[in-house]
């Protein structure tokens, strides 16, 4: 059985939702996943005059225990069309990491969410990618499995490079059943490739 971690950042609950229906699709493919976030970098008073979601349930990860997961599936929301500060500075640490190949051959992932469609989902998901791919790891998106993100009966998010949702431009839109979906179905894949992998 393979040891996935998803790991996430999210400013308001839409990436700590998305986050969850990624484990669920990852243990329904038998693995054992852990489900952490990176620190906030934001002052305490300016987040709670931003309305940051402050209170959430997943424990801080840390940069050493990356190296015990067979796959790391990352996710954070947009921010001008690249991965938030607090993500980066965290996987900035990942020096050591790197150095000695520790993540190497593993299997990585990544998803996000925008304000708006066009609001620079992909280019975030590549973002998030380069630096899994920088590690050495085996990526592994969303394919057209999922065809829930080909549907023109309703706005969705969704990419061949990772899950995606969209939260509006005041944060008022939360993970449709279709991105779920989406999230759940990247979350099975990356589970069944590190198990191939390594199980």
């Amino acid at each position: 059985m393979s040891k996935v971690l998803v790991l996430y950042y999210s400013s308001y609950g839409h990436i700590e939702t998305m986050a969850n229906a990624i484990a669920e699709g990852a243990r329904s493919a038998g693995a054992s996943v852990e489900v952490k976030r990176v620190p906030e970098t934001v002052p305490k008073e300016i987040a709670e005059g931003a309305y940051f979601k402050l209170a959430q349930g997943a424990p801080i990860a840390t940069i050493d225990e990356l190296a015990n997961y067979d796959a790391i599936i990352v996710g954070a929301p947009t921010r001008f069309g690249r991965m938030p500060s607090q993500m980066a500075a965290f996987l900035d640490q990942a020096g050591g990491l790197w150095m000695r190949g520790a993540l190497h051959g593993k299997v990585g992932g990544a998803f996000t969410s925008t304000a708006t469609q066009h609001g620079g989902q992909e280019v975030t998901l590549f973002s998030i990618i380069t630096n899994l791919m920088h590690f050495g790891m085996t990526i592994v998106g969303l394919p057209y499995s999922h065809q829930g993100q080909m549907t023109l009966d309703e706005v969705v998010g969704g990419s061949p490079y990772g899950a995606t949702t969209i939260a509006g431009g005041q944060g008022q839109r939360q993970p449709s059943e279709i991105e779920l979906q989406g999230a759940r179905h990247q979350g099975e894949l990356i589970a069944k490739t590190a198990n191939k992998l390594f199980g």
